[in-house]
């Protein structure tokens, strides 16, 4: 059986899945990615807070004790560790760390409006990577409407008056380990083997030590102890929140990637940012309004609306390398 063969086995057992576990995975994916992006906005901005990596420690230590607890009062279920489980996982837990740290790190340093439009080149990236790593295809409807995705974003970057180099770096290198995170999640969480549970909790083990070992190289587990709010009941209120918020959102990007798809994740994110983008805009006090720039807003936002249209009406069903040369012509009629 080829390798595109067997995706497309995956996709139709996919689909195959009852709508409501589907539309509730992918509905509590989206509002834990929204909750979290507001409270990393406000602890890593708002309160200045110095060290997102450690920030991101907390995150896979919460992931850590929350699934070991369940997994001893059997709540929840996954194997125990051997020495076949990093073959596995790779290369799964470096995509992991990676996307921790470059999406907090982008999160402090670009206004709400821009990161959201930034993030959406997570899609097209989503997109290739599902072609090359599982052999999928998609008609041309869904190739223009991330080209309008791409467009916008890049209207809206141009004009950028709060440009960051830094920050769109960050940003940048997220889209790619986001879009790697997505793929390599769909194609690891066979229940035959670790099972959703089993990533997750191995993924934050096998990371954090190594993440801990960068955060005191680079000064950022020094700034984070000698960080001055540490007293401040709403910090630390809000520095857990986002703690078992990072849980929450590696938990529901695996669920909703088990009910539907690496690319229906991406659609379900782009949504979100729509929101985050015009609440920006209104309440944030970091957007800097310029016509151009609010132009390529609202054009991304377009392409990514008939995206996810064109994604829940079914257009994005799988075409076959045989059916490749069909493709085109269908997408047009």
């Amino acid at each position: 059986m080829s390798a595109g063969q067997a995706a497309g086995e995956v996709a139709v057992g996919g689909a195959a899945s009852p709508a409501l576990p589907r539309v509730l995975s992918a509905l509590f994916y989206g509002t834990c990615s929204f909750l979290i992006v507001l409270v990393n906005k406000a602890l890593l901005s708002a309160y200045s807070f110095p060290s997102p990596i450690f920030l991101g420690i907390g995150q896979m230590a919460a992931t850590i004790l929350i699934l070991y607890v369940s997994k001893l009062n059997k709540i929840v279920h996954f194997p125990d560790f051997d020495k076949s489980i990093p073959v596995k996982l790779f290369p799964l837990p470096l995509i992991y760390v990676g996307n921790h740290i470059s999406g907090l790190s982008s999160t402090s340093k670009l206004s709400l409006p821009m990161f959201t439009v930034l993030r959406k080149f997570t899609i097209p990236l989503t997109l290739l990577l599902e072609v090359i790593i599982l052999g999928k295809r998609y008609p041309l409807s869904i190739i223009v409407s991330v080209f309008a995705i791409i467009l916008g974003a890049f209207i809206a970057a141009g004009s950028d008056l709060s440009f960051n180099l830094e920050g769109y770096t960050f940003v940048l290198l997220n889209d790619v380990f986001t879009a790697a995170n997505g793929v390599y999640t769909k194609q690891k969480i066979d229940p035959k083997e670790l099972g959703k549970y089993g990533v997750l909790f191995y993924n934050a083990c096998f990371m954090v030590v190594p993440t801990v070992i960068i955060s005191f190289s680079t000064g950022d587990f020094q700034q984070a102890t000698h960080f001055q709010h540490w007293t401040n009941f709403l910090f630390v209120f809000q520095f857990i929140l986002s703690c078992l918020l990072g849980f929450l959102l590696m938990y529901s990007t695996v669920l909703c990637s088990h009910y539907n798809s690496a690319l229906t994740t991406t659609v379900v994110g782009a949504i979100k940012n729509i929101s985050i983008a015009y609440i920006g805009m209104l309440i944030g006090g970091d957007y800097i309004f310029n016509m151009l720039n609010f132009i390529g807003l609202n054009i991304c936002m377009a392409g990514g609306l008939r995206y996810s249209f064109l994604t829940l009406r079914g257009n994005s069903k799988l075409v076959q390398p045989g059916d490749e040369e069909n493709a085109l012509p269908e997408s047009k009629s």
